[in-house]
């Protein structure tokens, strides 16, 4: 198995997760504990998926419960009730993750890092495995003390 992505890279990860969902009117977002963790999701669970190529390598995940994969839909739909994550939610949480990360992208370019995503791709569903030959660091993220969102970063240096 690969090795982790050195932790002095994972701040503009975060910072952007913490910039994103505060400019969709989400404040007070604050970063759990992180630590290594399996892909394994046995309840209903929302991914996005999204992968890093150039300086760096990898795919980065976020996990939603479906209460907050909604709440997040509607959201990025400017408040249209969303009670199933159909194509045009299941397309606006995609939005999210391009926004994350397309962040996350400019804040390690004023660092010199340069890389750039693919296009982000979701899953729903339950007893869900995915494997990655890169370990998954797994950070949550919280809003109102409740965990709304969970980072997996499967991400390494190229070198």
């Amino acid at each position: 198995m690969a090795e982790a992505l050195d932790i002095k890279y994972i701040n503009p990860f975060l910072q952007a997760t913490i910039s994103i969902l505060e400019m969709l009117g989400m404040p007070g977002g604050k970063v759990g504990k992180p630590g290594l963790a399996e892909l394994t999701f046995e309840e209903d669970t929302f991914l996005i998926q999204v992968g890093v190529t150039g300086a760096m390598r990898g795919q980065v995940f976020f996990r939603m419960t479906d209460t907050s994969s909604k709440s997040i839909a509607s959201t990025m739909m400017m408040g249209m009730p969303v009670t199933e994550l159909d194509a045009m939610a299941c397309s606006a949480l995609g939005e999210l993750g391009n926004m994350i990360l397309g962040n996350t992208a400019t804040l390690f370019s004023t660092q010199g890092i340069i890389f750039d995503i693919t296009p982000p791709v979701s899953m729903h569903g339950k007893k869900m495995k995915l494997t990655s030959d890169i370990p998954a660091i797994s950070i949550p993220v919280n809003i109102n003390d409740e965990e709304y969102i969970r980072l997996y970063i499967c991400v390494k240096e190229n070198k």
